[in-house]
């Protein structure tokens, strides 16, 4: 019965995949940016908008009546900015806001990655608990404006996002990075999900790339013809395709690396989601000039009415443009 290995950032060493994939975990934690809690009249006005600053909801609550309320103590009042999602254009988003006056500003991550990279300013890890937990962590934390920078295949997570935001009257910008395009010479088929990509996969080849994560494995466990070589960030639990080797990696990737992988490995067929980007396009080039068929999995529906920006700069001009006058 054949085993599956785990090669560890693209080297050829193979383990035992139960005991590579527990030794992972256990050495890799998730790391959560501690937010300090302290009282209203503890704070400086130099802490306002601090990173990492948590205020106590009763401690600030403002009074009911608007009139009680200065012009001055508007103007002194930071906007609380959240962004949703560790994607690469969340964390350039998070840079590029990181600091600006008049600005608080939380990104929330959910939790997959056992070690994510975590952006400048404050980072709550984990679910809300749906479109209603979304709403009441809204407005609990007076967030006045909400940026769904989830992955282009966090489907729920955006709809949940869409009807938080209109709950609870905020304004919503999705940040969306283009998908990806078919040019002279590849060889693409599309698909609607991960099913469809295992259904079709024993028709174009043997040999498989699967680039699509370690959730969603399950749909490729019955494929036992097949061989697969599965590039993720932490190793997949069970189920999964009984023939795999598990390349434990991040990117971006270059062109050369991809190159070589498809040719080391002998891949004669590659499987990806439509995640778009730069980072991770280069297996496509190696692909073409390999004239490796690939398995492109479309993206998921997207909420309606819902502006969308596709750069990190085009949304900080958004954000910017609705911060509180200085």
């Amino acid at each position: 019965m054949p085993q599956a290995g785990v090669l560890e950032l693209g080297t050829t060493t193979t383990l035992d995949f139960t005991t590579a994939a527990s030794a992972l975990h256990a050495a890799a934690p998730v790391h959560r940016a501690a937010a300090s809690t302290r009282p209203a009249s503890a704070l400086r006005p130099a802490d306002l908008g601090r990173p990492g600053l948590t205020l106590n909801p009763a401690e600030t609550r403002r009074p009911a009546d608007p009139s009680h309320v200065t012009a001055h103590e508007r103007t002194r009042t930071p906007m609380h900015v959240l962004i949703l999602g560790g994607t690469t254009e969340a964390r350039r988003l998070a840079e590029l806001l990181h600091g600006t006056p008049g600005l608080t500003l939380t990104s929330s991550l959910a939790g997959r990655v056992a070690s994510p990279r975590l952006p400048p300013g404050e980072v709550r890890v984990g679910g809300f608990g749906g479109t209603e937990g979304l709403a009441g962590w809204l407005r609990e934390h007076k967030v006045g404006l909400l940026i769904d920078a989830t992955h282009p295949f966090a489907g729920t997570m955006s709809f949940h996002a869409a009807r938080a935001a209109a709950t609870a009257h905020v304004p919503l910008l999705a940040l969306r990075r283009p998908g990806w395009a078919p040019v002279e010479g590849d060889v693409w088929h599309d698909v609607a999900s991960l099913e469809e990509a295992a259904d079709l996969l024993p028709t174009l080849g043997r040999r498989v790339f699967l680039t699509t994560g370690r959730m969603g494995l399950a749909a490729f466990s019955d494929l036992e013809e097949l061989w697969f070589l599965v590039r993720s960030v932490d190793a997949p639990e069970a189920p999964h395709p009984p023939r795999m080797e598990v390349l434990l990696d991040r990117g971006p990737f270059t062109l050369d690396g991809e190159r070589e992988l498809l040719r080391r490995h002998r891949v004669d067929v590659v499987v990806t989601k439509d995640s778009g980007g730069a980072a991770t396009a280069p297996k496509l080039t190696a692909a073409r000039e390999a004239g490796t068929p690939v398995v492109v999995v479309r993206r998921p529906p997207v909420p309606e009415g819902v502006p969308v920006v596709a750069h990190p700069e085009a949304a900080a001009r958004w954000i910017e443009e609705r911060l509180p006058a200085r």
